[in-house]
This record gives structure tokens, C-alpha cells and sequence, in this order.
């Protein structure tokens, strides 16, 4: 690949906690966040009011201001794993479609033409053949260069078109649901109207829990998520205590579509992660503690305040199926390809998880 005169930029896709560079590959981008206070460069009077530091500020600068269209990207994870190479067409968007990528608000964001990738068996190179450190950085490693400069690439790579993004800031491309709509999906699904003003109280004093737990600067652990955010979730929405087991059989939570508990009544695998971190990555853990169970089809991620719901198809794979920020309601989210936060609410529930 010819790569003379060319500014050629590393590009981090998450870390080896919360790996989004499957979203990157899938729709043509690269992003960088926060993105939750607006556009560049409106955004920066609101991220000095937060103390965002100076190195963050500066690397969001460089991402979205200094990156050219016709630049070379390398997309990283880690210091020693290249997982595509692309060049940036256009300038910089910013796309409320990514305003929770796993819990990261990432909707500054450049579109990119992938010319090579390989997410399955990536290049690896030494470790720190590539700067740790900020999200956007130029490249300067000549062990990756000479790579690049050997890499064969097909002509027609380079007129490939990008994929067509659904962003909900877009004209009538907006997904915010009140929880009005939730309820009254949920009535005609056949949910009692007890339960659904019970689960409409109980989520305001979920979100009210979570909040403070990042107003006090605390990271409750993954029992404490357990017990004060996702139980209460999943009484809400029906489940009884006889039919929920903590910590059964290496499973953080175990729901049972009938009595006694026992391999052949599990239903669903709910797979917790301390409130804030990655739920999304624990699906093959989850995966692994369900296909020993012939009868369990769904497993349910989450951080005790975002859930992703899987179900199992007809080959006995799991999908996502639906996903929930309870902070910030949904009807849809187009870079997962799934469903939002009414039929969450729905696949989570005991009806939907009978026999």
C-alpha cells in the first residue's frame, strides 16, 4: 500500500474490558468520546465546567479537528494488535447513534473506508509497537509502517461505499421512549397494571441509586450491584424469589420458568458486572454457564443499570435481542440492530421465559 505523504493516525477501539470495535468495522467509523455535551468544538465550555483533563481535551481536538479526509487509520486494541486499516472519508459528524456504545457516550465520530481487516486473527506485532495513551494518536512505529507498505490491497476496496447510519438526531429518526410508551406496551402484552406501576417506581429509585453511587465517587461491587440494582429489577418485572437463585452453579443469577431449581427448569442465565463497567463483553461468559443447559434461552448482561438481552435462535446460538439503558429509554438501537427498551422489559419477564 502506497503510503508516501500520507498522515497515517492509531486508533483505539476500547480496551481489553469493553471491546467496541465490532461497531467500528460494522458501520464505517471510528469514534471518541465523551460525546454527551454536543458538538466540536460547542462542547468544550461544558467539558471545562466538568474538569475534563487537558491531554482528553486535546486528544478530542486532534480526532476531531486535525484527522483529514484521506488520512490512513490503523485500529488498534491494545499495544500490539492491529485490527483494520482504513482511510478517514469526510469530515468530522457527530451522531447521537453512538451515545451509549456499552455504556460509552462516543458520538464524535469519522466516518472510515476499511480497507484490510481481520477481527478474528488480527496482526500482532511486539507489545508497545503501539503508543498506549490517548484514543487518537499518530502513528509512529516503523515496524508498522513497513507492514503497511507490504500490505496488498484490491482496487475495489478503495471504492467501496459506506454503510448508511439511523441516526436518532436525524428527523424523524428519534428513539427516545417515555416510560408511558413502555407502559403501555407492556399493558397490551398483557402485564397487570400493578406490576407496571411498580416497575415505574422502582426504576426512578434505581436511576436515584445510581446516580449516587457516581455522585459519592463509589464503585460498588459486583454483590452490592447485584443486590441493590438488578434484584429489585427483576422483582419488578415478576420475578419471585423462588424463582430466582444468586450464585447457582457459577451463575451470578439463575431465573427458573418453574419449581424445584434444577438444570432442567433454568430459563435464563443473568450475568452481572459492577455498575459502570462493560456488560455487553460478558455474553460469552454468560453463553458458557447456558449451553450446558438444554432449556435456557436467553441470557441477560448487565451493569445494574443497562441490559442486553440474547435469545437463542433455532441453530442454539444466541443473538442480541433487545437493549435497556434504564436512564435513558429507547425504542430501538439501530448500531446493535436490535429492539429497545419495551421489548427488554418484556423478554425479561416470567411470561416470555415459560416453557
Amino acid at each position: 500500500m502506497d503510503i508516501l505523504n500520507r498522515k497515517i493516525w492509531q486508533q483505539a477501539a476500547g480496551d481489553t474490558n469493553r471491546d467496541y470495535s465490532a461497531l467500528c468495522l460494522r458501520w464505517g467509523v471510528i469514534l471518541n468520546g465523551p460525546g454527551h455535551a454536543g458538538k466540536w468544538s460547542e462542547c468544550q465550555a461544558v467539558l471545562h465546567e466538568e474538569k475534563l483533563s487537558a491531554k482528553k481535551v486535546t486528544g478530542l481536538r486532534r480526532f476531531n479537528e486535525e484527522m483529514q479526509s484521506g488520512d490512513l487509520v490503523v485500529l488498534r486494541l491494545g499495544t500490539s494488535s492491529i485490527l483494520a486499516v482504513g482511510e478517514i472519508v469526510g469530515g468530522y459528524e457527530w451522531l447521537e447513534a453512538f451515545g451509549d456504545v456499552d455504556g460509552w457516550d462516543l458520538q464524535h465520530c469519522r466516518r472510515v473506508r476499511w480497507l484490510w481487516k481481520s477481527p478474528e486473527n488480527p496482526k500482532k506485532f511486539e507489545t508497545y509497537s503501539l503508543k498506549l495513551g490517548d484514543t487518537t494518536q499518530l502513528l509512529n512505529s516503523k515496524v508498522v509502517e513497513d507492514w503497511l507498505r507490504e500490505l496488498v490491497i484490491p482496487e475495489k476496496a478503495f471504492n467501496a461505499s459506506l454503510p448508511e447510519i439511523l441516526d436518532s438526531a436525524e428527523p424523524g429518526m428519534d428513539f427516545a421512549l417515555e416510560m408511558f410508551d413502555v407502559s403501555e406496551y407492556l399493558y397490551d402484552k398483557g402485564m397487570s397494571s400493578a406490576s407496571i406501576n411498580r416497575l415505574q417506581g422502582d426504576i426512578g429509585e434505581l436511576i436515584r441509586i445510581a446516580k449516587w453511587y457516581k455522585q459519592q465517587g463509589i464503585n460498588p461491587s459486583e454483590y452490592e450491584t447485584v443486590a441493590y440494582l438488578v434484584i429489585p429489577l427483576l422483582r419488578s418485572i415478576g420475578w419471585t424469589p423462588q424463582k430466582m437463585a444468586v450464585e447457582w452453579h457459577r451463575v451470578d443469577v439463575a431465573l427458573f420458568s418453574e419449581l424445584p431449581r434444577e438444570n432442567g427448569n433454568l430459563s435464563v442465565v443473568v450475568e452481572v458486572k459492577k455498575l459502570n463497567n462493560s456488560c455487553l463483553t460478558a455474553k460469552s461468559q454468560a453463553q458458557e454457564y447456558a449451553s450446558e443447559k438444554q432449556n435456557c434461552r436467553r441470557l441477560i448482561v448487565t451493569d445494574g443499570l443497562r441490559y442486553g438481552v440474547f435469545s437463542k435462535d433455532s441453530n442454539g446460538d444466541f443473538f442480541l435481542d433487545a437493549y435497556l439503558n434504564l436512564a435513558k429509554l429507547q425504542s430501538k438501537y439501530p448500531i446493535y440492530e436490535c429492539a429497545g427498551a419495551r421489548e427488554a422489559f418484556l423478554l425479561m419477564s416470567p411470561e416470555s421465559n415459560m416453557k
